[in-house]
């Protein structure tokens, strides 16, 4: 169980640091003036988030040797997770960014603000604020979603405690990998809801 627990943690870590970066630049070419590279963003978006995490796994994992492109179970369920959690997070990032009233962008340069400046003390502070639910949810989300990677034969803690509970014919296994999962989602909502209220002096 507590090898499977690395598992799961590694998954939420590794997506978490890739996928925000990714959904960062994704958002850059959706919000972008040039309508074919907004067109092709807003198609891998659609895809990504309209077709399911498991049926990404499996395409990367057994689709992609189809034509000579091979990764192994670790990095099949990595590069699958990060790819579609980007796209969520470019969604979730352009929605912050379009709440900014462009009055403050304006204010801003009246005031003599540099950009860079006027981003990291005015700007982003705001966005972070407005994007921390919808980013807390989508987190939650993303621990629940390790237990996906079963597909793939890795050993995370849901199958370990399946395999477990069919030895054993015992639901106490499952009720275990519950608990762990449980224990996670408590911590991490906590270190959230703390994020949350660093934040939670910014006004709309």
């Amino acid at each position: 169980m507590l090898e499977g627990l690395k598992i799961v943690v590694s998954y939420f870590a590794l997506t978490l640091i890739l996928a925000i970066p990714l959904g960062v630049v994704v958002m850059a070419l959706r919000l972008s003036k040039n309508s074919i590279i907004s067109s092709l963003t807003s198609l891998y978006i659609l895809i990504m988030r309209g077709t399911p995490l498991l049926l990404q796994m499996i395409v990367i994992y057994y689709g992609l040797p189809l034509i000579g492109i091979v990764f192994d179970r670790f990095e099949s369920g990595i590069i699958a997770f990060a790819l579609n959690y980007a796209a969520y997070f470019a969604e979730i990032f352009r929605g912050g960014i379009l709440t900014i009233d462009k009055g403050q962008y304006e204010a801003s340069k009246v005031l003599g603000f540099k950009k860079v400046t006027m981003y990291r003390r005015i700007i982003i502070p705001q966005v972070i604020k407005n994007i921390l639910p919808p980013m807390s949810n989508e987190i939650i989300t993303l621990v629940k979603d390790t237990s996906l990677v079963y597909i793939l034969g890795l050993n995370d803690i849901l199958r370990v405690a399946q395999i477990a509970s069919n030895r054993e014919a015992s639901l106490m296994p499952l009720a275990y990998a519950g608990i762990i999962y449980l224990l996670m989602i408590a911590v991490i909502t906590k270190i959230l809801q703390i994020v949350e209220k660093k934040y939670s002096y910014y006004k709309k």
